[in-house]
């Protein structure tokens, strides 16, 4: 499967992308003859996560999950936050460096960060897993994530879906950071949808806008500004992840608009997911992050040995970086759609617990749907 890449700024233009053989919902296994035992207890690997402000998923969902397989792959996983800060994210490489890992997992702020730790890496002889995004122009060995260009198709999707009783119906975009590659993807993916359907004004774009580091606060105010300057019409909101739909909910319920206008998210955090059986967001996307942590730590598993045959055999599809002209060997995990008819199916899959998204206000919902 190819897909293309497009830059926000240039409106359907850019550099390409290629993703190789879409994911699959797990890991490849081993190769036959080379799966030996994982590293002895106590090797050391690094893992550094982005920060906590916009989404509760890294210290909510990936660090535990990523510090239990870890484990289980006979690994002591050192995971820090960079608390969205580049200095930090760099300090805490240097330092991971310094004491011996084996292997280093960074899931960056933006590719340029990311690179320029990778190179640190590679001069000391440390193998590095791209967590989740790719760091464009970057040297890292393998890459585990999900396929991100299908996550904005299925908000494209479901936005498509939400209004297509509604000809014309007036869409805003709310896309992620510019510096992070995902944000891109996800915006490429939306478009595949979305497109067509602005070309043939079955729907109208308002604005497309990125948020500069997914800050939640700049992405409510940026929607307002739009919002407020086109009127105060809007009949869809493309917003790329749960933590900016949560920012967005906030003005519509100002105006008196939450509930009436679907609204997309990403990640399938309890607050979205609460936000859906209200019926203020119309939908999020479900990535289950335990299938992205094992996958991680097999591969740092084969690493910390020095078993390039094991880990190949692992990260089966490739991702094309085309700032650093580079194909990297990937793992693509398959994401899903989640409305409020299948909310069930993040709770029965222990990703959040029934508790964090029945409340007092959710809760006759989620006993029409047999949450519980």
């Amino acid at each position: 499967m190819r897909l293309r890449k497009t830059a926000f700024a240039a409106a359907g233009l850019g550099l390409a992308l290629t993703l190789a053989a879409c994911g699959q919902n797990s890991a490849a296994p081993s190769a036959a003859g080379g799966a030996s035992a994982a590293p002895a207890a106590g090797v050391k690997v690094g893992v550094i996560l982005p920060e906590t402000a916009s989404s509760a998923r890294w210290e909510s969902f990936d660090k535990p999950l990523l510090t239990q397989a870890m484990a289980a792959e006979g690994l002591q996983a050192d995971i820090q936050n960079a608390q969205g800060d580049e200095q930090k994210f760099s300090t805490l490489a240097d330092g991971m460096i310094s004491s011996g890992v084996k292997v280093l997992v960074i899931a960056s702020i933006s590719s340029d960060g990311g690179a320029a730790v990778e190179a640190k890496a590679k001069a000391q002889g440390i193998p590095v897993i791209d967590y989740d995004r790719l760091d464009l122009g970057g040297t890292a060995n393998y890459y585990v994530s999900f396929d991100n260009v299908k996550v904005g198709e299925l908000q494209g999707q479901g936005l498509s879906d939400a209004l297509k009783a509604k000809q014309g119906a007036q869409v805003i975009q709310i896309e992620g950071a510019p510096t992070d590659n995902n944000a891109t993807l996800f915006y490429n993916g939306q478009q595949n949808v979305l497109q067509p359907l602005f070309s043939s004004g079955a729907l109208k774009l308002v604005q497309k806008q990125a948020i500069a580091n997914w800050d939640n606060q700049v992405g409510g105010t940026t929607f307002e500004q739009i919002l407020t300057s086109n009127g105060g019409k809007v009949d869809g909101v493309a917003a790329a992840n749960d933590g900016l739909a949560g920012a967005i909910i906030t003005v519509l319920q100002k105006y008196g608009l939450n509930g009436k206008v679907p609204v997309t998210g990403q990640d399938a955090t309890p607050d979205g997911l609460q936000a859906i059986l209200r019926g203020d967001q119309y939908m999020t996307v479900y990535k289950p992050i335990k299938q992205e942590a094992d996958a991680t730590a097999k591969l740092a598993a084969a690493l910390a040995k020095g078993d390039t045959a094991a880990a190949d055999a692992i990260a089966t599809q490739s991702s094309q970086d085309p700032k650093g002209n580079r194909t990297v060997k990937s793992v693509l995990l398959t994401p899903q759609l989640i409305t409020k008819d299948n909310v069930k199916t993040v709770v029965d899959d222990g990703a959040v617990k029934a508790s964090e998204v029945c409340v007092p206000a959710t809760q006759t919902v989620c006993n029409q749907l047999g949450i519980k």
